[in-house]
């Protein structure tokens, strides 16, 4: 804490005020928590057993008198009714306590006259115990950056200690900032001791008058540790994460027949001229749709194939594209150097610098990686023709790791390993997740050779990921990687510091996901409950980071089905996974308002009449497909059936389920299998008849102990409302 403001030196005068008479009191779990109306403001205080005090500002009313006019009680509820001269205000208080004490405090204004916010201060102010004047010491963990969650999860250490995750339900804010054209980005934050919520200001757009708005929506669950270290930390920011996740209002999902969308993107990609470019003969897909300036790149060959292998292997149908893309591996490969490299050899000269990684012989750390990822897996398949390729690559790249020390930069030389980019801000360290997907690699190259030198690497590189905090995301592909491979070192040698590890990675990227639905400006026409960023400071979602991610996401709740994990993670993973599975169809344009896509884009074209995704879903009053229209991310539908669709052979039966599951049998006319997830969370199963206009044979399904009725739906489908961790039976006649 560098100084205190005079506005925090006012509110401690307020609450060492010995006459400051409360208006409300309850107990809930260890907190106690008090309502005051005390100078410009309604005040909700929350005070721990050792006496440590932390107070919200549910209304701010500056050089106005505030007026109780009527407050409502019910069970773990009160209702205060507020008057100013300016205009009303209704601050709705609940109280929980599901292991943490937690509440909810929502605050509605309604204008007498047309009303402007012009400047609104942040909401939280931390206190010492009564009587003790000052400002607790205290740590701010993580806060809002750009259209993330709008939450603050900080510790005060004294006097006594605890943690608070605070949550502001941005989603309530949609009539708001609609009105006043504002946005809820950046809204949460500040500086210790100035914290929390800063309504959006207006420049000029007002509230109507007689018209009702949500202008708060906070959640607030409190723990009564502080965390001790990193783990401590990550274990505890997701359970309150969880709890907090519980009680928030979520949209409804819709279903979207994915088989559809998929033989879509197949035509298109297969017919789409702008998805290819010709080098020498050869075909290779355009990162972007109508980019033919930039070179081939073989991550983007392989983002592609390896999802069209994975259908192909599901739904036994042929595709000759995957045979085009294997063939033109080995023209990436550099015989002077011994490796794979990003960008085809043959067609370099395109390279025209006009971005920093646009440079011959310049290799941006986890681009190295990537491809090498799967290839291995190609290899794990039998495709023995790149062996010798595969295999110098994977020494380059560890001749690589252990020039850098397993710290890999943001940009190198690949013949000298010269340092050409060593921080992605000042101060902010390299690309730290590349370990992870190094490790991935590397574990994957065991697995394939059970040679030791693999493993090792593995484990190094797994374990250079410790002390880093919520530092540690780079590229949100990445640190999924490094989830799962940690997990997966967990399960081979036992060792409790690769499960910490995994831990670690996950609370990274749950900081980095966008939990509200921003219901304003051109966002109105596509979800974004849910999403997930691709790098630290994004201002948009992408389809290929948040695809790889959801994949990842899926096999590690799988493999991690019978180990001691914390159910907040089994939880914020499965509802994530079924979040993206209704999101994801609004990356294709085909699923868009024309006016919701930017006339400018960076790179080549958008067609909207492509079912190719876009790369960027924006925040509401940015329109989307600035960056290009992703080549490499139409994986997307490939990768998505094979994980949540089932075939029934010989029923024209097919079964969809928007959670991750296990242990899928078919016997006979039976099936069962075990839902994934955590026990409160819902999920959606379709049957739906392969054969069109073909009824549905009458379908039993139950679980351990009770039938669960279907409702019929569209196309003839029939849907089921399952549990996660449950035991589902499928059987008809």
């Amino acid at each position: 804490m560098e100084g205190v403001s005079p506005h925090a030196t006012a509110i401690n005068e307020i609450f060492n005020n010995p006459e400051l008479k409360e208006i409300f009191y309850q107990p809930s779990g260890a907190c106690h928590y008090y309502v005051y109306c005390a100078g410009d403001a309604l005040w909700v205080l929350a005070e721990w057993p050792e006496g440590a005090r932390i107070t919200f500002r549910a209304v701010y009313a500056p050089h106005d008198k505030i007026v109780i006019k009527r407050t409502v009680r019910k069970k773990n509820q009160a209702v205060f009714h507020l008057q100013t001269l300016a205009a009303s205000y209704v601050v709705t208080l609940d109280l929980y306590n599901n292991g943490h004490s937690a509440i909810r405090c929502k605050t509605t204004v309604t204008p007498i006259a047309p009303l402007i916010f012009h400047y609104w201060p942040r909401d939280i102010m931390p206190l010492k115990r009564s009587g003790y004047k000052g400002i607790p010491e205290g740590d701010i963990h993580l806060s809002q950056n750009g259209p993330r969650t709008g939450m603050i999860y900080f510790s005060i250490k004294e006097p006594g200690s605890g943690s608070v995750l605070y949550l502001q339900n941005l989603t309530s804010l949609d009539k708001y900032c609609e009105q006043t054209k504002t946005s809820a980005s950046n809204s949460v934050g500040g500086t210790w001791p100035d914290i929390g919520f800063m309504l959006p200001v207006s420049d000029g757009q007002s509230l109507k008058a007689g018209k009702t708005y949500t202008i708060s929506d906070a959640f607030v669950v409190m723990d009564d540790k502080a965390p001790a270290d990193e783990i401590a930390m990550s274990k505890q920011f997701m359970d309150l994460l969880a709890e907090i996740y519980l009680h928030l209002p979520k949209p409804a999902t819709q279903y979207h027949h994915w088989p559809e969308i998929l033989d879509k993107t197949w035509h298109d990609l297969e017919h789409s001229a702008g998805s290819w470019c010709q080098v020498n003969g050869h075909a290779f897909l355009n990162a972007y749709v109508c980019d033919y300036k930039t070179p081939p790149e073989l991550m983007v060959q392989l983002s592609v194939l390896l999802p069209l292998i994975d259908y192909q292997q599901w739904s036994r149908r042929e595709m000759q594209m995957i045979k085009d893309l294997v063939a033109v591996i080995p023209d990436f490969y550099d015989k002077k150097h011994k490796t794979l490299v990003r960008w085809l050899p043959a067609a370099q000269d395109r390279l025209d610098k006009s971005e920093e990684h646009k440079t011959p012989l310049l290799m941006d750390s986890w681009y190295l990686h990537h491809p090498l990822m799967n290839l291995v897996r190609l290899m794990k398949q039998g495709h023995e023709s790149i062996r010798e390729m595969l295999f110098s690559s994977l020494d380059f790249a560890i001749k690589v790791a252990h020039h850098f020390n397993y710290k890999w930069p943001v940009f190198y030389n690949m013949e000298t390993l010269e340092v050409i980019k060593a921080e992605t801000a000042p101060g902010k360290g390299g690309e730290k997740d590349v370990a992870g997907i190094y490790a991935k690699v590397m574990l994957l190259a065991w697995e394939l050779t059970q040679e030791e030198i693999y493993l090792q690497e593995a484990k190094a590189a797994c374990l250079s990921l410790q002390g880093e905090g919520f530092q540690i995301f780079y590229q949100a592909n990445n640190t999924a990687f490094s989830a799962f491979t940690a997990l997966k070192l967990y399960l081979l040698t036992k060792e409790e510091v690769f499960l910490d590890i995994s831990f670690l990675c996950l609370a990274n990227m749950f900081k980095n996901v966008w939990l509200w639905d921003c219901n304003y400006g051109y966002a109105k026409d596509y979800p974004t409950f849910f999403a997930l960023f691709p790098l630290p400071d994004a201002l948009y979602t992408a389809v290929y980071e948040e695809t790889e991610c959801f994949s990842s996401f899926g096999e590690y709740l799988l493999m991690s089905e019978n180990l001691p994990i914390p159910e907040s993670v089994r939880l914020l993973l499965s509802e994530y996974t079924r979040y993206y599975i209704y999101r994801a169809a609004y990356y294709y344009p085909p699923m868009l308002p024309e006016d919701c896509l930017s006339e400018d884009t960076k790179t080549g074209e958008v067609a909207n009449q492509l079912w190719i995704p876009v790369e960027d879903l924006q925040e509401g009053w940015n329109k989307s497909g600035t960056v290009g229209q992703e080549v490499y991310g139409s994986g997307l539908a490939f990768a998505l059936i094979p994980r949540h669709y089932y075939v029934v052979p010989g029923e024209s039966l097919l079964i969809f389920i928007d959670y991750p599951t296990s242990s899928f049998t078919i016997k006979g006319k039976t099936v069962t299998f075990r839902v994934l997830g955590h026990k409160k969370g819902v999920c959606h199963m379709r049957m739906i008849a392969i054969q069109k206009r073909t009824a549905l044979p009458r379908i039993k399904v139950t679980d351990e102990k009770t039938e669960i009725n279907g409702a019929p739906c569209d196309n003839g489908h029939l849907e089921f409302k399952l549990k996660g961790n449950q035991q589902i039976t499928i059987s008809w006649k």
